[in-house]
C-alpha cells in the first residue's frame, strides 16, 4: 500500500513539473524511453515549433527570430518544349506535358503537409503559363482546383518582355526562341514575386518532382538557419550532381531533417525572400535581358554575398536526361519518387 501511495505522489509532482516546464518554454527529455513528455512525442518525431524554436539534439534549442508568415509558389510552365537547350529524352521518357502534371502534384502534396504544420502561413500557388495547349492547361486548373490553396494562372505575353533582350548571346550566338520565351517567363515570375509576394517565393521549373516533406523542410531550415545567422537565405532544393565533380570548400549546416550545404551555382529553381528580391533586382532582372554564360551567371555573383544552401540528399529530383550533370541527385529513390507522384 505504501508503494501505490508513492507512486501515485510520484506522478502527481511529475504532473505539475511537466506543467510549469511548459508555461516557461522549457523541454524534458527521458532519456530512458527517448520520450519528451512536454511535447508529447518521441525523439524521433519532429520536435521544432514553427515560428518559436527549433530543436535538434543534443544541440539543444534556437529561438526563431525570423518567423516565415507567407509562401508564394510561382510555377513557370510550358507543356509543348521538350528541352530548352538540347535535344536529348528527358529521364523516364514521356511527354513534355506529363512531368508538368507530376511536377505540380508534387507540389500540392507537400503543400498540403505543410499546411497542416504550418496553419498560419499563407500559401499562394501562381502559374505562369507559355503556350501550352488548351487540354494541358485544363489539367493543370483541375489540379489547382483540387488543392483548395489560392492560386491563379497567368498566360505569358513575350511581346510584354521581347523588346528588352538583346538579340546577342554571351557567347556572340543569336537568342533561339525558346531561350526567349524562357527569359521572358523568368521576368515576369520575378514581378509576380515582387509585385504579390508578402514574404518567402519559391521560383520553381515544371520538371522537379519534389518529396512530401520538401515544402515542411524549406521552412523549417529557413526559420532555423536565418535566425541562427542573422540573414535572408536562398535555398535550392536539388542536390545536383555537379556540385561533386569538384572539390569545392562548403560550410555545413544542420535543418530540420537535413543536413545543407553553402553552394555558389543553381539553376533557375530556388526559393529565396522578398528582401533579397528587392535587394538584387538589378541582378535578377539581368538575367532576363541578356543571355549569360552560363545563363544563371547573375545567380551566381549574388551567391558571392549571400548564403545559397543545398540539401544533403536531395528534395527535389529534377526530371532532365540521364546523364546530366544537372539531373539526378545521388541517394534518392527516382523511381519512387516518380510514382508516387503520376496520381493527379
Amino acid at each position: 500500500m505504501k508503494e501505490q501511495k508513492t507512486q501515485v505522489k510520484t506522478s502527481f509532482f511529475k504532473k505539475i513539473f511537466i506543467k510549469i516546464c511548459r508555461i516557461f518554454g522549457y523541454e524534458i527529455i527521458d532519456q530512458s524511453n527517448f520520450y519528451v513528455p512536454t511535447q508529447e512525442k518521441n525523439l524521433s518525431e519532429n520536435l521544432n515549433i514553427p515560428g518559436k524554436k527549433s530543436i535538434t539534439l543534443p544541440l539543444g534549442e534556437i529561438k526563431i527570430s525570423r518567423k516565415v508568415n507567407a509562401l508564394t509558389i510561382i510555377f513557370r510552365s510550358c507543356t509543348n518544349i521538350n528541352m530548352l537547350t538540347q535535344n536529348k529524352k528527358r529521364l523516364f521518357d514521356q511527354n513534355k506535358s506529363e512531368y508538368t502534371f507530376r511536377s505540380l502534384n508534387s507540389i500540392i502534396a507537400s503543400l498540403n503537409q505543410a499546411k497542416i504544420t504550418f496553419p498560419k502561413i499563407e500559401f499562394d500557388i501562381v502559374i505562369i503559363d507559355y503556350n501550352s495547349k488548351k487540354e494541358d492547361l485544363e489539367q493543370i486548373k483541375k489540379q489547382l482546383k483540387k488543392s483548395n490553396f489560392k492560386n491563379s494562372i497567368i498566360s505569358l505575353d513575350i511581346n510584354e518582355f521581347i523588346n528588352n533582350i538583346k538579340k546577342v548571346n554571351a557567347k556572340n550566338e543569336n537568342v533561339t526562341e525558346n531561350q526567349m520565351s524562357n527569359m521572358s517567363n523568368i521576368h515576369k515570375s520575378l514581378l509576380v514575386g515582387k509585385n504579390q509576394s508578402n514574404d518567402l517565393i519559391y521560383f520553381v521549373e515544371d520538371d522537379y518532382l519534389h518529396k512530401q516533406d520538401s515544402i515542411n523542410e524549406m521552412i523549417f531550415t529557413y526559420e532555423r538557419i536565418s535566425s541562427q545567422i542573422n540573414r535572408e537565405l536562398i535555398l535550392c532544393p536539388a542536390d545536383y550532381p555537379y556540385l561533386y565533380t569538384k572539390i569545392d570548400p562548403t560550410n555545413i549546416f544542420l535543418g530540420a531533417n537535413k543536413h545543407w550545404r553553402k553552394i555558389d551555382e543553381t539553376l533557375c529553381t530556388f526559393l529565396t525572400s522578398k528582401i533579397l528580391l528587392e535587394k538584387y533586382w538589378e541582378k535578377f532582372i539581368s538575367m532576363c535581358q541578356f543571355e549569360h554564360y552560363p545563363f544563371e551567371q547573375p545567380l551566381h555573383d549574388i551567391y558571392k554575398t549571400e548564403y545559397c544552401l543545398s540539401p544533403i540528399p536531395s528534395l527535389a529530383l529534377h526530371c532532365t536526361n540521364v546523364n546530366s550533370i544537372f539531373g539526378l541527385s545521388p541517394n534518392m529513390d527516382w523511381k519512387k519518387t516518380w510514382d508516387e507522384n503520376g496520381d493527379y
